[in-house]
């Protein structure tokens, strides 16, 4: 009986399971890229600039389609956008699989940001009905989940990078293995989770002049400089995280004469550091939120100007022990920004708001790559680098203002 009731409570959490692989996989599609720069490099004689590029491309992609997501969920359900996203990103992995042109790669990597932005923000809406009193509990899953994805996506590409499968080798097989896990899961999603939300709508009540009257409650939003310096704020943050996701491998190759094995091995340990996120949240329920977002982004601030300093040292164990150490204060500021911005938008736009508010802070964060990628060819990676440490110094100078004025 005990064992029935175990499955059946596993069983219970099958729509949670199935959106957090998806996001898993959504993630780990974005996260094997930077690794593969430097074969990239090798395979197609393209430079840094130009592979920041692509990536920014993904990325700016994938920032747009959170708005239109949302609106596509509203007309035709949260199940039939996940599932259309995932089988996109899929067939765009698949299509990595055999040899091609560069413009392949670029246009296989923009549909994968396609693809895969049109999970998040469905994401958390389907969640939060399906499982309404365990909400959050459900979302901090959800973002762990896609956080790890960095941690496998590195070793699996130094994984596979001496194996072969008939005519598919070398990091092509990553993407093999993506493309048929996700179109394995999309099926799976489909089947299974329209049972957890009977209720679920797919019509819009709106009127055309009601989500005009809308935009302007969201633009309004800005007319709050507390509201706007937080933008900024996250602006700054997602520039240096961006950025320092895409070229981390490269910088420590480039720069610290890591070899790509070593380099992978401890940009792996960036994302390990995501399971503080489980822990920051709930202690700015405690202490307040801005002493933990000063406090995390403060960590993050110190550890990238150590990291940067000490580049020269070539120490693996120094240098992965300062990324891992930004790791905790970036993956612990995240939570702690959403339930901020949770609060400071009014309840009648809460939704629409932090779409909005989502979508140009990943949008601005997209950007960090190409500016990263061509500072680098033009001043060097320890220019970039440094230009990357100055904004998130700046984002925490932004939450001590506003600390310092909540206090007042």
């Amino acid at each position: 009986m005990s064992v029935r009731r175990a499955a059946g409570r596993l069983a219970s959490y099958d729509a949670l399971i199935l959106t957090a692989a998806i996001w898993f996989l959504a993630k780990f599609l974005r996260y094997a890229f930077p690794p593969l720069f430097d074969a990239f490099q090798s395979s197609y004689g393209v430079s840094d600039a130009v592979l920041g590029t692509a990536f920014s491309g993904l990325m700016l992609v994938y920032a747009a389609m959170q708005f239109p997501s949302g609106v596509l969920a509203d007309r035709l359900g949260s199940v039939t956008v996940i599932t259309a996203g995932a089988l996109v990103a899929a067939a765009a992995a698949l299509a990595l699989v055999i040899d091609s042109p560069f413009l392949v790669l670029v246009g296989a990597m923009l549909v994968i940001g396609a693809g895969t932005g049109a999970h998040k923000t469905v994401a958390v809406r389907l969640l939060a009905r399906a499982y309404p009193t365990r909400t959050g509990r459900a979302l901090g899953v959800l973002d762990t989940f896609g956080a790890l994805s960095g941690v496998v996506a590195p070793a699996a590409v130094v994984g596979v990078a001496s194996l072969a499968l008939g005519p598919v080798s070398s990091w092509r097989l990553v993407f093999l293995g993506a493309g048929l896990v996700g179109l394995a899961l999309a099926a799976a999603f489909r089947v299974r989770v329209p049972k957890r939300l009977p209720g679920e709508s797919s019509g819009i009540d709106a009127s055309s002049s009601d989500r005009g009257g809308e935009i302007a409650q969201y633009a309004s939003l800005f007319r709050d400089w507390r509201f706007s310096t937080f933008a900024l704020l996250t602006v700054l943050f997602s520039f240096t995280y961006n950025g320092l996701v895409a070229f981390a491998p490269r910088y420590l190759t480039a720069e610290a004469g890591l070899t790509t094995a070593t380099a992978s091995l401890l940009y792996s340990g960036l994302f390990l550091a995501s399971l503080v996120q489980l822990v920051t949240g709930n202690l700015s329920d405690r202490v307040g939120r801005l002493p933990i977002i000063v406090a995390t982004l403060g960590l993050a601030s110190i550890a990238l100007v150590a990291f940067v300093s000490l580049t020269g040292t070539s120490n693996p164990i120094l240098l992965g022990g300062l990324l891992v150490t930004v790791g905790l204060g970036s993956h612990g500021f995240r939570p702690v920004r959403g339930a901020y911005l949770m609060s400071a938008i009014p309840d009648d736009v809460a939704g629409g708001g932090l779409g909005v508010v989502r979508t140009l802070l990943m949008g601005a964060g997209a950007i960090a790559p190409a500016v990263v990628g061509t500072l680098s060819e033009t001043a060097g990676f320890r220019a970039a680098f440094w230009l990357l440490a100055s904004t998130v110094v700046g984002a925490t100078l932004l939450g001590c203002l506003l600390w310092v004025f909540e206090r007042a």
